[in-house]
């Protein structure tokens, strides 16, 4: 059978083999020092997986509302009334099955052969390739280390053109742990809404901040910005939730709509009884995820304190999300074949730049214990050494 042309516009991840190696290497005995892992090492608080049995053992098993549970779409709407500053209720909200599938489906409902979506550079992976398979076209702005990997309102507006339907904004960034000011977010919010484009706020990492780093969803920026805003969000980073592929969108009710009509005849609802785990992480004291935040943050001081030290290698501090993205330019290797040697020579595992937008990094994250951190850079140091 031949396959659909979409399909070869998106390319095979360039982590996979890094990935399955790894893997395999870790399963042969040997001490691999895993830093490509995106989620909490942490396993999920009790009294969320209390309430999710809770649920199974009252009989929550069975298909519920497309759009998700009407007390979990409640909850995430009061949430975002109190936390982001704008008006929710539960019609402007859907329940998908991760942060990533509202994305995806946020594209499918609103992207059209022709559209232009802008995505800053570093991004997050996936951000092109769902454009692509929407029929759409991605429409990357580079940024770098100048401006802390963050994209300008001059370059925002720059990138503007008569096609352009969407502006992906991700932050606290995943891979390069920036956080936009509240004052560089109502200057991108001033493009947006005088330029009539939409935005969609990627804010699965909002929980996660360090020093005093604020963060102001750009719903909130401006008069007028929630009108051309959707929020992409979940229970994944914060709640230590990744395996339970809970997210959510929110925002205008007809996009909400149009994406409970692709989400009904695509997945159905989202597992029933993981989203009353969710109304139980909403309901419940934050304590646990403040507990997770400060073990980030010590493990954020020591790595960057100990990258600084490594000779051939820069790295910009994070004030948010749980990644140290390092500039290998010096190296003069691609990121694959860096990643690549990294983990055949020292037994270290690491994220290509490539995959982000920028060869001349690798993202390492620190969602892993102090003693693999200390040792890893260790390591990292050795190999660069043996490179320059």
């Amino acid at each position: 059978m031949k396959l659909a042309a979409r399909v070869e516009q998106v390319p095979q991840s360039v982590t996979l083999a890094i990935s399955a190696k790894a893997k395999a290497m870790k399963a042969e005995g040997l001490d691999v020092l895993n830093f490509s892992v995106g989620e909490p090492d942490f396993d999920t608080p009790p009294h969320i997986v209390a309430a999710a049995q809770k649920a199974l053992d009252e009989g929550k098993t069975r298909y519920g509302p497309a759009a998700g549970e009407p007390k979990l779409r409640e909850l995430i709407a009061r949430t975002l009334t109190e936390e982001v500053g704008v008006n929710y209720s539960a019609e402007n909200i859907i329940v998908t099955n991760g942060g990533k599938h509202s994305l995806y489906s946020l594209m499918m409902a609103t992207i059209e052969p022709g559209d232009e979506v802008i995505i800053p550079s570093p991004y997050w992976l996936s951000y092109p390739e769902m454009v692509k398979l929407a029929s759409g076209t991605p429409v990357i702005v580079p940024t770098d280390a100048s401006t802390e990997y963050k994209i300008t309102p001059e370059l925002l507006r720059e990138a503007i053109t008569p096609k352009t339907k969407l502006f992906v904004l991700n932050s606290p960034s995943n891979p390069t742990g920036m956080v936009y000011t509240p004052d560089e977010i109502r200057a991108l919010a001033e493009v947006v809404v005088e330029s009539g484009i939409y935005v969609v706020s990627d804010e699965i990492y909002s929980k996660i901040l360090y020093e005093g780093a604020q963060h102001l969803s750009i719903a909130a920026a401006k008069p007028g910005s929630d009108k051309q805003t959707l929020i992409s969000s979940g229970f994944a980073k914060s709640f230590a939730m990744t395996g339970w592929r809970l997210g959510y969108l929110a925002g205008d009710k007809t996009i909400i709509g149009a994406m409970t009509r692709i989400q009904s005849h695509s997945t159905s609802n989202v597992c029933t009884f993981s989203q009353y785990g969710a109304i139980a992480a909403l309901e419940g004291s934050l304590d646990c995820v403040e507990e997770m935040r400060l073990a980030f943050a010590k493990r954020r001081e020591v790595m960057y304190e100990l990258l600084s030290a490594v000779p051939g290698i820069q790295c910009v501090k994070p004030y948010g999300a749980f990644y140290m993205y390092v500039n290998i330019g010096k190296t003069h290797l691609g990121s694959v074949d860096f990643c690549s040697a990294l983990l055949e020579e020292k037994q270290m595992a690491a994220v290509p730049g490539k995959a982000f937008g920028t060869d001349d990094h690798i993202r390492l994250s620190y969602a892993t214990d102090l003693k693999t951190i200390e040792t890893g850079v260790k390591r990292l140091e050795e190999f660069v050494a043996s490179k320059l």
